[in-house]
C-alpha cells in the first residue's frame, strides 16, 4: 500500500488545480452579484487546504510514476475530484434554499467532468448564472481531461507525465508521441482545445447568443457534454444557424484532436483528412443523420427542411455523446432513438472528447472479423489485421476483445441491477447505456423530456458508478480490483 503516497502527492497536485478553477465561477458570482458568491470562496479554500496537505504531506515520496501508478491515479481523480467540484453546488444550493443531496450533487459533478450530460437538477433557467457557469464549465475541465492539462504541468514539479498520458488518453492505441516529450503533447492538445472553444464561444455569440450563453454552451459543445443553463436544453433557442452552428463544432469535436495537432504541425490537411477513423466518424454521423431526415420526412413528420434539421442535429448530438436537444425525439418513430442511442457507442473517435467505445476500436473489431471469415477459405494464407495502411499489432486485438467483452458485461450486468430495483426494462437498459457512453439522456423515464432527477438514490448511484466506469474505459477501473494489482 506505500506505493500509493507518490499517487497521492501528484493528486494533491489535481486537487489544487480544481481549486484554482473555481476562482472563474467566483468572478463570475461576484460580477453578476447573485448572490452565491461566499459558496465558491468557502469550496475554493476547502479545496486548497486538501491539494495542499495532501501535497505537503507525501513530499518525502517524490519520484517518476510507473505505469501502474497512472492507472491509480486516473481511477482516484475521477472518483475524488467531483467530491471538490460537488462542493460549490451543495453551498450554492444552501444559500438559495434549496438543498441537494450529496447523492445529487456528486452525480451532477460527476456528470460534467465525465461529460456525461445528464442531470439531476430541475428548474435550471432560474438558478444563478454562476451555478450553470460552474456546471457547464465542470465539462470543458473534464473533456480534455484535467489529467492532460496536469502531464503539461507536472514535469515542471519533477514529477513526469508518460505514465499519466497512457492511463488518461482514451483508445486501444495510446504509445504514439506527437512531439518528443509527453508535455508538449499535452499542451499541443490543449491548443487545440482552447482554439477549438474560442471559435465555438464566437460562433455562437455572432449567431443571437448572449456572451454568457455562448460561453456556457460552447463549454457543453467542444467538450461534447451537453449540459445546458435551460430546462430546454438547445431548444430553448429554436434556431436553426445555432443548431447548424452546433452540427458544425459537435462534428470537430468528435474527431481525434491528435490529427488537427499533426495537420497544423506539418502544414498538411491531408494528413488528417487520410485517416480511416476520422472518415468512418464523420461518414456515421452524416450518414445517419440523413437517414434520420429521410424517415422522419417519408413518415411526414416533419416537411423535408425540418426534417433535415431535426434529424441532423439530433444524430450528431446524440451519436457523439453531447446529448443537447431541440425535440422529444421519443415521439418519433421507434427506429430512431434506439438508432441514436446505439450510435453513441462507437460515433467519436478516440483522441476526442467523447465516449463510448470509440470508432478506432470498432474498425478493428470489423478488420479482426473480416479476417477469420477470410482464413476459413483461405487458412494457410497471412493475413494480418490493417487500420489504413498500419498494420495493428496482435496485443492491441487481444485489448480490444478484452474491452469489448467488459464493456458488453459492464452494460447487462448494471441493466439488470437497476431493473432489480422495479425500474422498468427500457428506462433501465437505456440509463446505463448513456451513462456508460458519457451521452446523458436515454430512454423512457430518463429521456429528453426528463432528467435523471426521477430516479431513486439508489439507481442514481449505479448510473454514476456507469458514468466512472465508462470515462475510465473500464479497464482501468477493473485492474484496481485484482489482488495482484497491489501485490506487485
Amino acid at each position: 500500500m506505500r506505493d500509493i503516497f507518490p499517487v497521492l502527492r501528484v493528486l494533491g497536485v489535481m486537487i489544487t488545480f480544481m481549486a484554482w478553477t473555481m476562482a472563474l465561477p467566483l468572478a463570475v458570482s461576484w460580477y453578476w452579484q447573485d448572490g452565491v458568491t461566499d459558496a465558491y470562496i468557502a469550496s475554493m479554500l476547502l479545496t486548497l487546504a486538501a491539494g495542499a496537505l495532501l501535497w505537503r504531506g507525501m513530499q518525502r515520496h517524490r519520484r517518476e510514476l510507473q505505469p501502474r501508478h497512472g492507472v491509480m491515479l486516473v481511477s482516484l481523480a475521477w472518483l475524488l475530484l467531483p467530491l471538490f467540484a460537488a462542493l460549490p453546488l451543495e453551498l450554492a444550493f444552501m444559500k438559495i434554499d434549496r438543498p441537494l443531496s450529496f447523492t445529487h450533487s456528486y452525480f451532477e459533478a460527476v456528470s460534467g467532468l465525465t461529460t456525461t450530460g445528464g442531470t439531476v437538477l430541475t428548474k435550471l433557467d432560474t438558478l444563478p448564472l454562476s451555478v450553470n457557469f460552474w456546471r457547464t464549465f465542470l465539462q470543458w475541465v473534464g473533456g480534455m481531461g484535467i489529467l492532460i492539462l496536469a502531464v503539461a504541468v507536472l514535469p515542471l514539479l519533477g514529477v513526469g507525465g508518460s505514465q499519466l498520458f497512457k492511463a488518461e488518453a482514451a483508445g486501444p492505441i495510446k504509445d504514439n508521441k506527437l512531439t518528443p516529450r509527453m508535455a508538449q503533447t499535452a499542451k499541443g492538445l490543449w491548443g487545440v482545445y482552447a482554439t477549438l472553444s474560442i471559435g465555438c464561444a464566437l460562433a455562437y455569440w455572432a449567431g443571437g447568443m448572449p456572451p454568457m450563453e455562448a460561453v456556457m454552451h460552447m463549454f457543453a459543445t467542444v467538450s461534447l457534454g451537453g449540459l445546458s443553463s435551460h430546462d430546454a436544453s438547445f431548444g430553448y433557442f429554436n434556431s436553426p444557424l445555432l443548431e447548424m452552428t452546433a452540427v458544425v463544432f459537435m462534428l470537430f469535436a468528435s474527431c481525434n484532436f491528435a490529427l488537427y495537432f499533426t495537420a497544423v504541425r506539418k502544414g498538411r490537411l491531408d494528413v488528417a483528412l487520410s485517416d480511416p477513423e476520422l472518415r468512418a466518424t464523420l461518414a456515421v454521423l452524416v450518414g445517419g443523420g440523413l437517414l434520420a431526415a429521410l424517415l422522419l420526412w417519408a413518415k411526414d413528420i416533419y416537411p423535408p427542411l425540418d426534417a433535415l434539421r431535426h434529424g441532423m442535429f439530433h444524430v450528431v448530438s446524440v451519436a457523439t455523446t453531447t446529448g443537447f436537444v431541440t425535440q422529444d425525439y421519443l415521439l418519433w418513430p421507434v427506429f430512431l432513438p434506439v438508432f441514436m442511442l446505439l450510435l453513441s457507442g462507437i460515433a467519436t473517435s478516440a483522441g476526442s472528447t467523447g465516449g463510448g467505445i470509440k470508432m478506432v476500436r470498432m474498425l478493428i473489431l470489423l478488420q479482426q472479423a473480416r479476417r477469420e471469415i477470410r482464413r476459413m477459405a483461405h487458412p494457410r494464407a497471412v493475413q494480418p489485421v490493417r487500420l489504413g495502411h498500419a498494420v495493428v499489432d496482435t496485443p492491441v486485438i487481444f485489448s480490444v476483445l478484452a474491452f469489448m467483452l467488459v464493456y458488453g458485461a459492464t452494460v447487462i450486468v448494471l441493466s439488470m441491477v437497476l431493473m432489480l430495483t422495479d425500474l422498468d426494462p427500457v428506462t433501465a437498459f437505456s440509463a446505463i447505456l448513456a451513462s456508460v457512453n458519457c451521452m446523458g439522456p436515454g430512454l423512457g423515464a430518463v429521456g429528453p423530456a426528463s432528467s435523471f432527477a426521477v430516479l431513486n438514490d439508489f439507481q442514481i448511484w449505479i448510473c454514476t458508478l456507469a458514468m466512472l466506469m465508462g470515462r475510465l474505459e473500464m479497464l482501468s477501473f477493473m485492474a484496481l480490483l485484482m489482488p495482484s494489482f497491489w501485490k506487485n
